[in-house]
């Protein structure tokens, strides 16, 4: 049995800015979710809500990553422990990974390779057949959940 993926012809050849950007947003998420992760950390610990200037973003990630919770931002104080410091940071990252793989999931399902092609969605097939309609066609439309002897 031939499957929708070969069937299908595309005319545009593989290139490498789509994995680039990926990289690149990945990049910037884990960049900032330690910036955040910092800022938190700090604000728990009493100095108030700081984030450094846009040119020392990156480089102070790696000073923040080694547990300067002062790194990259003006006289602040008092600053988070290196512990609080490194918990708050790897907790944001937990959160922003989960959400990140949680959004390749969904491109991946709405746009991927392996998606159903040529299907209505739900929003379509109320729209076009109407509530009413689908409640008393479930039978027909899916037998496997509502059961049931379908007539012809």
């Amino acid at each position: 049995m031939v499957s929708q993926r070969e069937r299908r012809a595309d005319p545009y050849p593989s290139t490498r800015e789509i994995p680039a950007a990926v990289f690149a947003g990945s990049l910037l998420a884990l960049v900032l979710g330690v910036q955040l992760g910092r800022g938190l950390a700090n604000l728990a610990a009493g100095a108030g809500w700081a984030w450094p200037v846009p040119t020392l973003l990156f480089s102070s990630a790696i000073g923040v990553l080694q547990g300067d919770a002062g790194a990259g931002l003006d006289h602040v104080a008092p600053l988070a422990s290196p512990d609080a410091l490194i918990a708050w940071v790897f907790a944001v990252e937990l959160i922003a990974m989960a959400a990140y793989l949680a959004l390749i999931w969904l491109c991946l399902h709405r746009w991927g390779p392996n998606r159903t092609l040529g299907v209505a969605s739900v929003d379509e097939a109320r729209r076009l057949l109407g509530r009413q309609r689908l409640y008393t066609a479930q039978r027909v439309i899916r037998p496997d959940i509502y059961g049931g002897k379908v007539r012809p």
